[in-house]
């Protein structure tokens, strides 16, 4: 085991760390449901894609931006809403009250989607934007993309423990 200094020190490497550690679980879960959408989109020739959505949501703002910059500004927010439900995830679990499992990451995944569902309902309702879109089958896929989302982060929170426990295992000092 390694040792620090001051109890502050070895507190302040463990969160940037774990800060680093949901932010690679949240690209690989967002990164993850983002494709099943895409794909997903292709298959039925529809437009269930998030980021480009959220582009279309920030138009709606009249925001004085180039698209290319809402462009940008939607994948971040798309990511960003993913590390809120990674967060949200670490809490339940480092807390003791869910533990890491398959039915818990299918549970977390099935809650995100119908978090994700009534968060588009009412962005696309404050927003006045109706895309020309199947809605039932745009919130179905929602619900599914975050479900992969939760078993993915969930696999790779549990891979990057067993990472960690493995290394701290071998190294001495």
């Amino acid at each position: 085991m390694v040792y620090f200094i001051s109890h502050k020190s070895n507190q302040l490497i463990m969160d940037i760390y774990t800060f680093f550690q949901l932010v690679i679980v949240t690209i690989a879960a967002t990164t993850a449901m983002t494709l099943f959408s895409y794909i997903v989109s292709a298959s039925f020739r529809e437009l269930y894609k998030e980021p480009v959505l959220l582009t279309f949501m920030l138009s709606k703002l009249k925001l004085e931006l180039s698209n290319k910059v809402k462009e940008t500004l939607a994948w971040l927010l798309h990511y960003f809403i993913g590390f809120l439900f990674v967060l949200a995830y670490y809490f339940l679990w480092v807390n003791d009250i869910l533990p890491i499992s398959f039915l818990t990451a299918f549970l977390l995944g099935f809650v995100s989607g119908i978090i994700g569902i009534i968060g588009w309902m009412i962005m696309f309702k404050m927003s006045d934007h109706q895309p020309k879109i199947d809605f039932k089958g745009y919130y179905f896929q929602l619900l599914l993309a975050h479900i992969i989302f939760g078993l993915v982060a969930t696999g790779i929170y549990t891979l990057s423990l067993t990472v960690l426990i493995l290394t701290n295992a071998h190294v001495t000092v």
